[in-house]
Formats: C-alpha cells, structure tokens, sequence
C-alpha cells in the first residue's frame, strides 16, 4: 500500500466522492419512478456493460478484459463463482430501484448499515472466521435493533436484509473469485446482458416499453444509468488502491448516511421516535465494531474471553 501523504490525499477524495455519489443515487433513480425497477434494472445491466467497455478501450485494458474472461471459462468453479455474483448484484440493484421508487429509502439506508455486520457473519459462517468480543456485541446490538423495528411495526425489514445479505454474498463471492474492480463487473454485467436484453425485447413487443415510447428525458436517464453505476465503481477502485482498507471503512458510512437524509428531509418519508430507537442501536453497534480492534477498546475486554481467543 502506498502510504505517500499526497496519494492517500488524492485516494481519500475519490473514496469520499464514490460513497457521495452511491449516497445520492436515490434521487437518480427517483426521476425514473414511473418506470418498472424490473425495466431499469434491465438497462442498467446493458448500459453498464457498453460505458464499462468503452472505458476499458479507452483506459487501454480491454487486453486485460479479454485475458480474465478467457481464464474464467477455462475454469467451471471460476464460470459458476462470477455467474452468482452477477446474480447477486442484480438483485442487489434489483431490490434497491424497488425501495427507491416505493418510498422506501430509509430502509436501504438501514440496509447498508447493517451491511458490514453481515458480512462478519457471512465470515463467520462460510469462511469459519472467530468472532471477536466487540464484534459480537455489535452483532447483538444491531439484532435488538432490527427486533424492535419489526416488533413495533409488525413487519420485517427484509428489503434492508435483502440489500444487506445480497451485498454481503456478492463480497464473499468476489473475494473468492478475485477479480479487479473494473474487469470485474464488465464480466458479470456481461454474463447477465443476455437476460437483460432478452427482457428488453420482450417489453418491446408490448406497450410497456419505456425506452422507446417514453419521452427524451426518460430514454437519456435509462440509458445514462450504465454511467451512474460505473463512474462511483471506479472511484472507488482509485481510491482502494491509495488508502488503507480501515479508511475505506470508515468513508463507506457517508452512502447510508445521505440515504437517510434525503429520504427524511428531500422525501419526507416517515421517521418515528421508533426509528430513532432502532438506527441508535445500529449506530452503537457500528461504531463498536469500528473501534473494537484498537488498543482501549482491547482492554476493555473480559479476561475470561482473551484467554479464550489465545487459546484458539
């Protein structure tokens, strides 16, 4: 990892403005409301696919591209691990154009934050990895904090958990797969553009067909979605190359943080006193999680349960 002062400057800025521009994706996806999530989801994935190849022709990496594609069918588990990840965050998408455009939006945010809490479990569960002490009363907290949102409305959160655990998987999966960032999801767009397309031609032979029959403003947005999807991926890859991954943990609370702002305040969906308990239960158990592994919050640990993690 570089750790010269003026490239993690320059990597701290396309960090933030990465997780700036997924916290207010929302309001792009708002303007497209009218439009079926499973419509735009289908343009996403094809527009993604053409901006995504046109800048690895421009970036000169369309060698690169061609190399991993080859090397990945060479390989069944390499064809099934990148085909599920692609699934996974079709759904992902999926799920989250369905929560925008249904005033939703609080519930992705808490989606996302609950995101990385999932994946320490996904760890736990798949890869076998122990469970710190803070990690598991951050687990605990944000359990009680689901709890009570869904005991007091009566209802489970499961687009939250949807974005979270798709999100979660898709991590576990790509971490396996290995994929760079750029090439990455030029390949899974592209293992899911035949479906994509295959829909897009199915809606054109009926009268729900938005990209054509809608108007300037609604075909420019579709097909401009590749370029919103993208352009924060490659922010993100910038600045993951320059910064350290505990930074990036940090910056990664802005996205969740803008949804729940503009979903308040620019949306006017509800926020109870019942909402309120819940997200200061999930932010007590981020900022534990955060600061679990650092040298006074290790103190703070039972003795009983030190002696417990040297002897594993």
């Amino acid at each position: 990892m570089n750790h010269d002062p003026k490239a993690l400057l320059i990597g701290t800025w396309y960090g933030i403005l990465a997780y700036i521009l997924w916290g207010i994706l929302p309001i792009y996806w708002k303007l497209l409301e009218h439009v079926p999530a499973g419509e735009v989801l289908s343009h996403r994935i094809v527009w993604s696919l053409v901006f995504m190849i046109v800048v690895l022709i421009l970036m000169k990496k369309w060698g690169t591209f061609v190399k991993d594609l080859k090397e990945i069918f060479k390989q069944k588990k390499l064809v099934l691990g990148t085909l599920l990840a692609s699934i996974l965050i079709s759904i992902n998408w999926f799920t989250y154009i369905y929560a925008v455009n249904t005033d939703r939006i609080i519930e992705t945010s808490l989606g996302y934050y609950i995101n990385p809490l999932i994946s320490v479990l996904l760890g736990v569960l798949v890869l076998k990895e122990k469970l710190s002490f803070w990690q598991m009363i951050s687990c605990i907290l944000a359990l009680i904090g689901v709890l009570y949102l869904t005991i007091q409305f009566g209802s489970f959160p499961w687009m939250a958990f949807c974005l979270a655990i798709s999100f979660g998987l898709y991590g576990l999966v790509k971490k396996m797969v290995n994929l760079g960032a750029m090439t990455g999801l030029t390949i899974e767009t592209f293992m899911v553009t035949p479906v994509a397309l295959g829909y897009i031609v199915f809606l054109a032979g009926g009268e729900t067909q938005h990209f054509v029959l809608s108007d300037t403003q609604t075909v420019w947005l579709l097909a401009a979605g590749g370029a919103a999807t993208a352009i924060p991926l490659l922010c993100f890859a910038s600045g993951a190359r320059r910064v350290p991954l505990s930074l990036l943990g940090f910056l990664q609370y802005i996205a969740p943080t803008l949804h729940l702002t503009i979903g308040v305040f620019m949306y006017h969906e509800p926020f109870t006193q019942v909402h309120l308990v819940s997200f200061i239960l999930i932010w007590t158990a981020l900022f534990i999680f955060s600061f679990g592994k650092t040298k006074w919050m290790t103190r703070l640990e039972p003795k009983a349960f030190k002696t417990k993690s040297l002897q594993g």
